[in-house]
Formats: C-alpha cells, sequence, structure tokens
C-alpha cells in the first residue's frame, strides 16, 4: 500500500433503518479515523396506504450533516452514500412521485404471490440468486400502481445522490438486492423485468464502487458550503460493511449485525445448488465484485422493539446496558424461539409475539424481563449458528473463525453467546463498519493508496487502527 503525503478527509452519509449519520473520515498510512458530525432519527411513518420512509426530512438531514461537515473539515474531497437494500422511490422528470414505501410493509407478500405466477421461485433463483424475501425490490414493484406512471426507479441511495448531483444511476451492489441483476453477468435482467410486468426503461445505467455519480447541483454545493463529487461506495450498508470486516482467510465468516444479522461468507462465485435455495441463502454483491453469499437473520431488532414495548408499558425509558448485565446473570439454558419466524418481521407488541411463537413450540417464556432479554439473546445466537453451520456445508468451507461486526459488537452478551453457541471464536469489531468502508472506498478512488491497493490492503488498515475483541467460546 503506497503511503500518502498526508492526510486526507472524506465525508460518509450512513443511513440506517433506524437512524442516520454523517461522519467525517480522515485516512494516512497508519490513520483511520471517523468524526460522527450529525445523527439524526430515521424509521417508518404511517401514511393511509402503508408504512413509508418520510424522504424529505432524511435529505434535509443529509444535508446539514454535510454542511457541518464542511465546516469542520474544509478539506474533504468527496462524499459517499450508503443506505439499507430493496427500497427505492419513483421519478418522473426528476420529481419523486411518491414517498418511498417502508421494506415492512405488506404489500410484497402480494406481489410475490404475482411475481411467482409468472416466475416460480426455482427459476427466479437461478437467474438473480436471491433468497426469498417478501419485502425484495421487483415484489414491491409488482404491486406499484406509481410505476406506470414513472421514468425511472432509485434505490435509496442513489435517491439521495441524485436529490444531491441530478444523477440517475444505479450502483451495482445494491441493485443486486432488487431481484432485477443477472447473478451471472451482475446486469440488468431486462428479459425478467418485462416478464414480470416492470418496464426496462425503469432501471438506470449501473455504476460499480469507486466511480464518480457527479458533482453537487449548485444549489445543494451552495447549501454545503463546498463544490464536492459524489463518489459511489458499496451503497447497500453490509456491501461497505463487509469492506471493513477483518476477513483474514477464506475460512472466515461474517456476521453483520443491527437491526438485521447478514451471516455469510465471501466468495469468488454463486453457489446456486437447490441447497442454497431451500436454506434462504443469498448472494449479494460486494466491492470488487465479491460476492456475500449469506442468510439474512432478524438480529436486534427483536430486542429494540422488545424494550420499546416495555417503554410504552411503563412511560419511562430503560436502561438497555443495565437490561444486558442483568441478562448476563441469567444462565443460558433458556428456551429459545425461532428468530426467523415470519410473525416477528412487523412492528408491534414484540414481547408478546415473541411469547406467542415460543408457545407454539410448546415451550413457556421468562416472566422476568432479565430473563426474557437473555432468551432473545441466546436465540439470536443460535440463528447465527445455524446460518454458520449451513453456510459451511453449502460451500465446502470449514468456517475457523467469526468476524462479528457493526452495532452487534458492542453487545458482549450476544458476541458471548455466539461464540458459544458455534463453537468458534467471535472478532467483534469494528463497531462503525459501514462507514470505515464507505470511507475506504472513496479514498482509494481518489489515489489515497496507490493505483491497485486491494480488498486486502483495506482490511489491514481496518486491522492495525481498529484491532477487534476477541471472544473464545466456553464449554
Amino acid at each position: 500500500m503506497t503511503a500518502p503525503s498526508q492526510v486526507r478527509a472524506f465525508a460518509a452519509v450512513d443511513l440506517g433503518a433506524t437512524s442516520g449519520r454523517v461522519m467525517i473520515g480522515r485516512v494516512g498510512t497508519d490513520v483511520l479515523e471517523l468524526e460522527q458530525v450529525a445523527r439524526f432519527p430515521n424509521g417508518p411513518v404511517q401514511r393511509a396506504d402503508g408504512l413509508h420512509w418520510d424522504f424529505e426530512a432524511l435529505v434535509e438531514h443529509v444535508v446539514a450533516g454535510l454542511a457541518e461537515a464542511v465546516r469542520r473539515e474544509p478539506a474533504i474531497e468527496s462524499i459517499g452514500i450508503d443506505t439499507w437494500a430493496v427500497d427505492y422511490g419513483l421519478l418522473r422528470d426528476d420529481v419523486l412521485r411518491a414517498e418511498p414505501f417502508h421494506y415492512r410493509n405488506a404489500r410484497g407478500a402480494r406481489g410475490a404471490d404475482l411475481v411467482h405466477a409468472r416466475v416460480p421461485f426455482a427459476e427466479l433463483y437461478a437467474r438473480n440468486g436471491l433468497q426469498f424475501l417478501p419485502f425484495t425490490s421487483l415484489y414491491q414493484l409488482a404491486t406499484d400502481d406509481n410505476a406506470a406512471k414513472a421514468d425511472t426507479m432509485l434505490l435509496i441511495p442513489d435517491l439521495v445522490a441524485h436529490r444531491l448531483t441530478g444523477a440517475r444511476v444505479a450502483e451495482r451492489t445494491n441493485a443486486s438486492t432488487t431481484g432485477l441483476l443477472g447473478v451471472h453477468d451482475r446486469e440488468w435482467d431486462l428479459a425478467l423485468a418485462e416478464q414480470i410486468g416492470i418496464r426496462p426503461t425503469l432501471l438506470p445505467p449501473l455504476v460499480d464502487p469507486g466511480a464518480r455519480i457527479g458533482r453537487l447541483l449548485p444549489a445543494v454545493a451552495a447549501r454545503i458550503g463546498a463544490d464536492l463529487p459524489v463518489v459511489a461506495v458499496g451503497s447497500h450498508d453490509t456491501a461497505s460493511a463487509v469492506v471493513a470486516a477483518p476477513l483474514t482467510s477464506p475460512s472466515t465468516a461474517y456476521i453483520s449485525c443491527g437491526t438485521w444479522g447478514l451471516v455469510g461468507l465471501e466468495l469468488a462465485e454463486p453457489v446456486l445448488m437447490e441447497a442454497a435455495r431451500t436454506a434462504g441463502f443469498t448472494h449479494e454483491l460486494g466491492v470488487d465484485g465479491r460476492i456475500r453469499f449469506l442468510h439474512n437473520v432478524t438480529g436486534l431488532w427483536l430486542l429494540s422493539e422488545t424494550v420499546r414495548a416495555w417503554e410504552g408499558e411503563d412511560g419511562t425509558p430503560i436502561d438497555l446496558s443495565e437490561l444486558l448485565d442483568a441478562a448476563a446473570t441469567v444462565p443460558p439454558d433458556v428456551p429459545l424461539f425461532d428468530a426467523d419466524d415470519p410473525s416477528l418481521s412487523s412492528p408491534g407488541d414484540m414481547p408478546a409475539r415473541i411469547a406467542a411463537a415460543l408457545r407454539a413450540t410448546g415451550a413457556e417464556p421468562p416472566s422476568a424481563r432479565a430473563a426474557f432479554v437473555r432468551m432473545i439473546v441466546e436465540s439470536i445466537a443460535q440463528a447465527f449458528a445455524d446460518a454458520v453451520s449451513t453456510a459451511s456445508a453449502l460451500t465446502g468451507i470449514a468456517v475457523e473463525t467469526i468476524d462479528l461486526i457493526g452495532g452487534g459488537s458492542l453487545n458482549r452478551l450476544l458476541c458471548q453467546a455466539t461464540a458459544d453457541r458455534t463453537g468458534l471464536p467471535v472478532l467483534a469489531g469494528p463497531v462503525e463498519a459501514t462507514a470505515l468502508g464507505n470511507l475506504l472506498v472513496q479514498a482509494r478512488a481518489a489515489g489515497v493508496f496507490g493505483d491497485d491497493a486491494t480488498l486486502e490492503e483495506l482490511r489491514r488498515l481496518v486491522r492495525r487502527t481498529h484491532p477487534p475483541t476477541r471472544w473464545a467460546p466456553r464449554g
């Protein structure tokens, strides 16, 4: 890796399903630092026709955050944007026709029935490599009345980039989550789009991480206080997170843990066997054409929704760290429930729904909150363990270590439970993997590491500057 002559600065916009941040990143020979300059809430808003995202509020937060970043660090060279996957907005003449729907809206299930009536799921899997999730973009599009009146579909990170630059593109890692990208050629499957009633002209040109999307529109640049380019990164937040995963060998599995737990291996080629399809394993693209062969496990959403329900009952805030400390004193032999039970996928009274799912198996949930939390954490850890074991069996890779990255790496109880239930060491961190991956792709595109830095070189910088915490399995 070529040593840079100075520390250089970039801005990372990292939007999650519950909150968003704008970060300043600084990169040097042995420097990889993040400074959070803005954090703001994000979440579903209920409208007459279901759950949506308040996109206008989101953009306002992003622009204000970027203005603060430039005020603090005038040397920022570019902006990168990553968000969650599958959700999109529809444009006509650069005007957003409606607020983007939230992926937890119920319309996807109707869309799946419509799509599968035209293209059986087995055929879909052979073409796009994606596990069945009812909120996948192609299912949402199948029931979207606005699609007939739009001229372009943009996924959320591309929609934010469009608002900043006016450009209409689709970054490839996020495009791979739509169900409309070919798993082999990594191009839009226009024939599939037509087959299920989606106009191919809705799909914008594809770009890869590192490509320049465009410069800020003059009015936006004036508000932010700088005329900057927006550079494509791994715009699917998990794609950016995996850039910053240590992954010291092909036998290392990763768990990108937040609202969801994305559990899998990084591969060069797809694994499209029937067993992979029935096990719910997906093929999403990563940076540099890597394949993220993974299974989506419901993650800390189960815990956060449970705490939210309890706070609603009591009317007082709950200190999650104290609750987790209390849960750690509870013996681990609690009853387990299926963390991927579909009944747990939507907002609502999560403790009652978890209890119902458990009682359906003949077990009784614990009454004490600490024990209930222990049950949630152990159930998530067991789902992680099952997914790691299945990934190993499907690929023939003997997994030796697990890299647990993202916000879940701060949950000590979850890290230890994952090590115990997999029987493998867990390396926890970095916490801010997504923002770090976003930053690293921008820095490489700007020439900070020379012309041909590999992902492995970028990851070595992460390991030097953000060493993980090791959790050994017990017993």
